[in-house]
């Protein structure tokens, strides 16, 4: 029997760390197509903390991204346990496991996907409509936050309309509209140009400060990996962590 997520909340802490925002035990991933298996990782083990900046590094293919949508509910482990808020989500229902992300988790990815046919304001008030609030509500608060990144004189503009920084930045203030615990980040500056992703990266970093959310960012830029609190390396299926200092 999966446990039951009421409405303003993320769960109750069950047998994790108490300020555990997001964790994997035995985490394993393990992809099969005809008659073979590809396996990505296998007996994983993560958890970051209320709070916590954590970089990702890895070569290409070497599972980061994967990792990321395990973690975020977006896919389903062939082994081991993802807990969010302390719930385990593979106890949960499709349902339940998607109310769970919209409140307690925020994305941000290399492409912004925004929806192309709303506003910038509509686009970051969705989450908000999405975990039961009325309309002024999340008018106020996606407003706010697209004021904080810079973007109030931009509120009724479409995706189209924006530069690919403004983009981003609205991407960043969707993410963060619903207060979650945890926002993951895929190469969320690795579509822009240096001073552009440098603009986003401390946005991302003082809105984490602010509002003492954890960051888990997968990213093949070291220098912005060096920023966070921990750096850990996902090698031939393990991650292992590194001083920030020699990233």
């Amino acid at each position: 029997m999966s446990e039951q997520i009421a409405d303003g909340e993320v769960g109750q802490v069950t047998g994790r760390v108490p300020d555990e925002v997001v964790g994997a035990v035995g985490l394993g991933k393990t992809y099969a197509e005809g008659g073979m298996r590809t396996p990505v990782f296998d007996g994983l083990d993560l958890s970051v903390l209320a709070g916590e900046t954590v970089a990702i590094l890895g070569a290409s293919g070497a599972g980061k991204s994967t990792l990321l949508h395990l973690l975020g509910g977006l896919d389903t482990p062939t082994a081991g346990e993802v807990f969010v808020a302390g719930q385990r989500m593979g106890s949960l229902s499709d349902a339940e496991r998607g109310r769970l992300r919209n409140r307690a988790l925020g994305f941000v990815y290399q492409f912004h996907h925004l929806l192309p046919e709303f506003t910038a304001l509509e686009n970051v008030m969705l989450p908000v409509l999405l975990s039961g609030a009325g309309v002024p509500d999340a008018s106020r608060r996606a407003r706010s936050l697209l004021e904080s990144v810079g973007l109030g004189h931009r509120l009724e503009h479409k995706p189209g309309e924006l530069s690919g920084g403004e983009r981003q930045r609205a991407a960043v203030a969707r993410a963060l509209v619903n207060r979650p615990a945890c926002v993951l980040g895929d190469e969320p500056t690795g579509n822009l140009d240096e001073k552009t992703a440098a603009t986003v990266f401390e946005l991302m970093l003082e809105l984490n400060r602010a509002e003492r959310t954890s960051l888990v960012l997968v990213t093949h830029d070291r220098r912005l990996a060096r920023r966070l609190d921990r750096v850990l390396e996902l090698h031939e299926g393990k991650l292992r962590e590194i001083a920030p200092a020699t990233a």
